[in-house]
């Protein structure tokens, strides 16, 4: 109520929150001009969101967790299963905020990804390249992050998997291309058998700044 009372003012506002769970708060995210996740803050907490709030810092921190619309969506995770996700009738089935989100004062651009080569047997190695470029007005750091995910498989696989991520610092207009290395440790999984395994077929593999924002590249991985 207070927050609303506050709103209702039509000054603009900025809503901290401190707390250690993510809170379903799509009422309030609608409203807010800007939030400020600021979770369990230590002594010197009050200095750091002052340095953000007054634009001395530039924030660049990624949500670790998604944010629900309503508890009804819970549990609600980035990694979930293909038919996993269900939600109410007539609502969004997505994040109020994804995993991996994050806002600055200055904005990102990420080019299609490439990825060298494009078949590589169980044990090889490719690398995924990305072009990252700061189109806003100040510099920013970036958590550029990779995903995986196995189109076929033995066992039923998370839609995408978080498996690297690089924060870069970029001036206004720079530019950078930003490589993952992809192998064995980020294409296998824990099989049937209870043991790590990496299974011929078809990977997406996927960069961008947040789960919810990502371009793709395909990648085989062939037979023994």
């Amino acid at each position: 109520e207070l927050v609303r009372a506050v709103l209702d003012t039509g000054k603009p506002t900025v809503l901290v929150l401190i707390n250690g769970r993510p809170p379903a708060i799509p009422e309030l995210a609608e409203r807010a001009p800007a939030i400020i996740e600021a979770w369990y803050l230590g002594q010197e907490g009050g200095t750091a969101v002052a340095e953000v709030l007054f634009g001395d810092v530039n924030p660049s921190g990624k949500l670790p967790v998604s944010f629900p619309r309503s508890v009804g969506q819970l549990p609600l995770f980035y990694n979930r299963k293909p038919t996993a996700r269900r939600g109410y009738l007539f609502d969004s089935t997505q994040p109020l905020f994804p995993f991996g989100h994050g806002l600055s004062y200055t904005a990102f651009a990420y080019a299609a990804p490439t990825i060298a080569p494009a078949r590589i047997p169980p044990d090889g190695r490719a690398t995924v390249s990305v072009e990252v470029t700061n189109t806003g007005v100040r510099a920013g750091d970036e958590v550029v992050q990779l995903y995986l995910r196995a189109e076929v498989s033995r066992a039923t696989r998370p839609v995408m998997e978080l498996k690297g991520f690089r924060r870069i610092t970029l001036a206004p207009g720079e530019r950078r291309l930003v490589t993952f290395e992809v192998g064995p440790e980020q294409l296998s999984y824990h099989g049937p058998e209870r043991k790590r395994v990496i299974e011929p077929g078809r990977f997406q593999v996927m960069v961008g700044g947040s789960s919810n924002a990502v371009k793709a590249v395909g990648l085989d991985v062939t037979g023994p």
